[in-house]
């Protein structure tokens, strides 16, 4: 097999139908972000696990790398090809067959292009929850999400998308096939490889399929929105409701006061809240098992505590699954309302909870330095100490220019800060390309080589996924 005669290989193995080549390969090309577009040799389809396989061999053959897609929802580069038109991007949308259901054993057995909203209404249908929830949703996929370990808004009551997962089916460099899709919940037979893949970003094998964990659909479900005069009073609210409603607490997200006024600027409709007279609010969520009633009053009182207490300033209590929904789609147009405003610096990062008042007034006076007039676009997922740390450029500015001119010197500024109060530099998009090349100051050089270990023995072509999480190292060279 040779790079000239791979395309006519991978349409004998999956029909010539789900080969794209040439101008049919653009909307695979390109990130989400639109920050960057390669050019790929083709794109392939599978449409089974033995497809995937059998695609990876011919590319190994051929020693052609592989760059593995799923929606292509990633904020770092990592699903899109390089510019060398010479890299095969394989997109697993056509896999979306949910296997099976257990219902004794509270699991589902799935294809890995199956998208996440639909396999949130698969186990819905069934009567149980499949928890993983983010703003991408509609589109991502379960194969790109665990392939990123993706977190989202039910982090703090569920774990990210590894406590999610109970096994996998991986199609390996060589193209054999790792099958662990039992669901077992204790296997203490050798190494962990289940969770070697998850968050690998399709660096290590492609996720195929995927056993996940369901839980029972709660009785009831409600949502409240909070002002609180600081940051100190959001993490103060927080160990409140650590306090009044235990395992019940399912959601705790904060917003500051200028990424909200993005979302009433640029939609209107959707009437925000409070934000005009507090610098944060805090959306909250409770699960209750046992009545609406019931979380209702567990609800009321923590409000009423936190009041009484000034750490909360103002509050109101979804009265319905409208209102609820109301309140999550303003956390979620935060993204879509910075896109609107036009360029900006993302930043997906992870402190101590405790030290994040801390972190915030320290990275927001450095940066203000930085660049006077920058707008900071705080809010994430406060309950498990993950920030969306992102920055607007000065209001009025040419966002492109003030993008160009300033990115690499805020990153700097953000992750040696990140770094001091002992974070990560990034919490749950994962490293990509984007972030690759920061990596290596803030992982311990140990870490790096027993991860660039595991790269050269499980991929010693480097054929998958090139360039990204980890750099080629000499005698790793893929097409």
């Amino acid at each position: 097999m040779t790079p000239d005669n791979l395309i006519p290989a991978l349409r004998d193995i999956v029909g010539a139908a789900n080969v794209l080549t040439d101008d049919d390969c653009a909307e695979y090309e390109s990130d989400w972000r639109q920050r960057v577009r390669g050019k790929a040799l083709c794109v392939v389809r599978p449409g089974c696990t033995a497809d995937v396989a059998a695609v990876v061999r011919a590319c190994a053959q051929a020693g052609v790398s592989i760059v593995p897609q799923g929606g292509n929802t990633g904020l770092v580069e990592g699903s899109v090809p390089d510019a060398s038109g010479e890299q095969v991007i394989m997109s697993l949308r056509r896999m979306q067959t949910v296997r099976a259901i257990d219902a004794a054993n509270m699991t589902m057995t799935v294809d890995a292009g199956g998208v996440l909203q639909s396999l949130q209404d698969v186990a819905s249908e069934a009567g149980m929850l499949f928890p993983l929830s983010l703003g991408a949703e509609g589109s991502c996929t379960i194969g790109g999400n665990l392939a990123t370990n993706a977190g989202g808004t039910q982090v703090l009551r569920y774990g990210n998308a590894r406590e999610l997962c109970l096994g996998l089916e991986v199609v390996l460099a060589d193209g054999q096939v790792w099958e662990n899709l039992q669901g077992l919940r204790k296997d203490n037979t050798g190494y962990d490889l289940r969770n070697l893949f998850i968050g690998s970003e399709g660096t290590l094998g492609i996720i195929t399929a995927a056993t996940l964990r369901l839980y029972p659909q709660p009785a009831a479900q409600l949502t409240a929105w909070a002002a609180v005069p600081s940051l100190q009073a959001a993490t103060a609210l927080l160990a409140l409701s650590h306090r009044h409603l235990s395992a019940a607490l399912t959601g705790f997200e904060v917003m500051s006061q200028e990424g909200l006024r993005l979302v009433d600027t640029h939609y209107p409709h959707l009437r925000v809240p409070m934000w005009r007279e507090t610098m944060w609010c805090v959306l909250l969520e409770a699960s209750d098992s046992e009545s609406e009633a019931h979380a209702r009053a567990q609800f009321e009182h923590l409000l009423e505590t936190a009041m009484e207490d000034g750490i909360v300033t103002d509050a109101i209590i979804a009265e319905n699954i409208r209102q609820a929904h109301d309140l999550w789609h303003i956390r979620e147009s935060i993204t879509l309302a910075q896109a609107a405003e036009g360029p900006n610096i993302k930043h997906d990062v992870s402190v101590p909870i405790s030290r994040i008042p801390e972190f915030v007034a320290q990275t927001d006076a450095r940066l203000q330095a930085l660049a006077p007039g920058l707008r900071l676009i705080n809010f994430g997922h406060l309950g498990d100490g993950n920030l969306h740390y992102n920055v607007q450029p000065p209001a009025g500015a040419d966002g492109a220019a003030f993008v160009a001119a300033h990115e690499a010197a805020i990153g700097d500024a953000v992750y040696q800060s990140v770094h001091h109060f002992g974070g990560s530099i990034s919490a749950e998009h994962g490293i990509g390309a984007l972030k690759r090349d920061h990596l290596p100051h803030y992982k311990a050089p140990v870490a790096l080589q027993l991860m660039q270990t595991i790269k050269q023995a499980l991929d010693p072509q480097c054929l998958l996924n090139p360039g990204r999480v980890l750099e080629r190292r000499p005698g790793q060279m893929a097409r």
